[in-house]
């Protein structure tokens, strides 16, 4: 009797064995994030009128035009122009102006403009030391292809590289448009 269960034991191993590669190739795509941040030289309420408004992205370099409708309010939209090119549009998923903060999330997408999928983002202000700001933008998406083996444009690495050079842009416009003014 001891015979058989090393038998039936040394089976399921083996089968398991066999089943493990196929469970690993059928692996799909995972969330990938990203958090940028940028100190600005103003108080949180001087950014948060600028970057509180999620129908005005004027700020952004990479942005050429912003349409939408419904304000600041849940489920509210917007559709950014990229001035390389292609649409992406946003609903408005939670604002609160008490806490500087909203998020956006973005259900659908042309690879093309960015190659993500399911994109989502938090945009916050934060008060920092000396009467200045801390803004921080995370993002958070899949790869722009969830099949295995996408293509380099739009596997895991184009996604993180697309969405940290979305942000960082974005930021650093915010920065520029509001301590120019300041000056």
């Amino acid at each position: 009797m001891s015979q058989r269960l090393i038998t039936l034991g040394a089976v399921l191993l083996g089968g398991a064995a066999v089943l493990a590669p196929i469970g690993a190739e059928a692996h799909g795509p995972t969330r990938q994030k990203v958090v940028q941040s940028v100190d600005i030289a103003a108080p949180p309420e001087a950014v948060w009128a600028v970057a509180g408004n999620f129908h005005d992205m004027s700020w952004d370099p990479a942005i050429a035009g912003t349409q939408g409708d419904g304000g600041n309010t849940v489920n509210a939209l917007r559709t950014l122009t990229l001035k390389s090119g292609g649409q992406i549009t946003e609903s408005l998923e939670r604002y609160d102006p008490a806490q500087f903060t909203y998020g956006t999330f973005m259900p659908h997408n042309d690879p093309k403009a960015l190659p993500v999928s399911n994109f989502s983002t938090v945009l916050t202000v934060t008060a920092a030391s000396g009467g200045k700001s801390t803004v921080q933008w995370r993002a958070a998406a899949y790869r722009g292809d969830p099949n295995n083996d996408p293509p380099p444009e739009l596997n895991d690495e184009a996604a993180v590289a697309a969405m940290n050079a979305y942000l960082r842009t974005g930021l650093d416009g915010l920065k520029q448009k509001i301590e120019s003014s300041a000056h």
